[in-house]
């Protein structure tokens, strides 16, 4: 059997809940294309019925669905990259399992990736989040923006489209925390973004926690910049320069007024500043060290416990 012409990855954790709406709508999104294509779900450690049930799919629809079960939770990025390193595709399609992304945008993304686009981003046009998960990745988006010179849009979209020159060479890296639609931004020569539409969770809830965004953000950042470290040297000059002037100021002080009881409070406030700037400064240079730590074990990235997949035959 020849490639198809797209490819499709799902990430999947904990979805039992919508993974049948999701069924419904995405298999006659695909076929109203009138294109090949395979559909490759990823079980990122799921302890629900998740894994039992993208089993069941594979069965039904084994003509254009793959599985790839994950040895337990590795997280959403590295569940994609076991995924494009599976594609036979020449346009890969990445969309989250919730639904929150329609299936029936996959068409309008395959369209843009024709007109010669190597990588096509995603706008959520009326985002169905909260207040504060909206504006908050809005003001992220911004400061990553400013850091990083990557020009993502909205950057918590995951439907998005790849050429098969851009999710090979993102297999090739070996990077253990990386975010990987920035990571297609900085190889991509003609990369594009589209609005899409935006819907309430088909059920379940986010798996995002606050942490994890946080986290998430912090792998963004340290991961495609040295800003932050340049930023903590100029700051630490700086504060340097101030507290050498700070002290000639109270040398002379003392020397015309005499000694002084009063200031003291106010020495006690820029020592607790200080602390402060030196213990975030400690912590950004350990977020750097740690990826550094976490890349020098070689660990592998992800572990499978099988692949099921009914294709590999009809070749």
């Amino acid at each position: 059997m020849a490639n198809p012409a797209i490819s499709v990855v799902i990430p999947v954790y904990n979805e039992e809940a919508g993974l049948d709406a999701l069924f419904a709508r995405l298999y006659p999104a695909l076929d109203k294309l009138g294109e090949s294509y395979e559909i490759i779900f990823i079980n990122d450690g799921s302890v629900d019925r998740s894994a039992a049930m993208l089993a069941a799919q594979q069965q039904a629809r084994t003509d254009v669905t793959r599985v790839i079960l994950f040895n337990g939770n590795f997280g959403q990025h590295m569940a994609i990259i076991a995924g494009f390193e599976h594609v036979r595709g020449e346009i890969i399609i990445t969309l989250d399992a919730d639904l929150q992304n329609p299936p029936e945008e996959i068409g309008n993304l395959v369209a843009k990736m024709r007109e010669g686009h190597d990588y096509v981003g995603s706008i959520r046009r009326q985002r169905q989040d909260s207040f504060f998960r909206t504006y908050a990745s809005r003001a992220m988006n911004r400061l990553r923006e400013r850091i990083t010179n990557i020009h993502m849009t909205d950057q918590g979209c995951m439907l998005r489209a790849y050429s098969r020159r851009i999710v090979d060479t993102i297999s090739a890296c070996r990077e253990v925390n990386t975010f990987i639609p920035a990571l297609a931004y900085t190889f991509a020569q003609k990369p594009a973004e589209i609005v899409v539409e935006h819907e309430e969770r088909a059920a379940g809830e986010s798996k995002y926690s606050l942490y994890k965004l946080i986290r998430l953000n912090f792998d963004l950042v340290t991961g495609f910049s040295v800003v932050p470290l340049q930023f903590v040297s100029l700051m630490g000059v700086v504060l340097s320069v101030l507290s050498a002037l700070f002290v000639v100021y109270l040398a002379v002080r003392r020397i015309m007024m005499g000694p002084e009881a009063e200031g003291l409070f106010t020495l006690f406030g820029i020592a607790f500043f200080m602390i402060g700037v030196l213990l975030f400064s400690i912590g950004l240079l350990g977020e750097y060290v740690g990826r550094i730590y976490q890349q020098v074990r070689q660990r592998p990235r992800y572990l499978i416990q099988a692949v099921l997949d009914s294709t590999e035959t009809k070749q």
